[in-house]
């Protein structure tokens, strides 16, 4: 059986699209901005991921962490707002595919989720490690 393709359309070099121009550091990072209000804006999950970071925060200034535990701790924080941003640009891309591709590439959704679950497990444990460690030091058992 043989599979025909449409052959790939021939592009001579005095026909190649002009280079898209240089976009400045400033416009780099407005967009970048531009992003992450998008990401964090309507997404419930958000409002959850910054009220364990709250705490994480507070329970972190009551414990007085050193500055390993506080980089440690600030690093976990954004794995998991990270994680969170990638899967809310999944599920943006996702709404805007037509019905038969969703039926395709749905456990993308699920994949993304997973990540974000992952890294909030994980921040989990090690926040947990970090305070326990904190509290059992202050209290002279370890």
């Amino acid at each position: 059986m043989t599979v025909l393709s449409s052959p790939e359309p021939q592009v001579d070099d005095d026909e190649a699209a002009p280079p898209r121009p240089r976009r400045s550091w400033i416009f780099k990072f407005r967009c970048a901005c531009r992003g992450l209000k998008l990401g964090v804006r309507g997404h419930s999950s958000f409002f959850v991921h910054f009220f364990f970071a709250t705490l994480v925060v507070v329970a972190a200034l009551v414990l007085h962490c050193d500055l390993l535990e506080w980089c440690v701790l600030l690093g976990c924080i954004g794995l998991v707002m990270t994680a969170e941003l990638f899967n809310s640009a999944v599920e943006t891309l996702f709404r805007g595919l037509d019905d038969t591709t969703k039926e395709r590439v749905w456990p993308c959704l699920d994949i993304a989720a997973g990540a974000v679950l992952l890294a909030s497990i994980t921040a989990a444990i090690i926040g947990a490690a970090i305070f326990a460690a904190i509290f059992l030091r202050q209290h002279g058992i370890i």
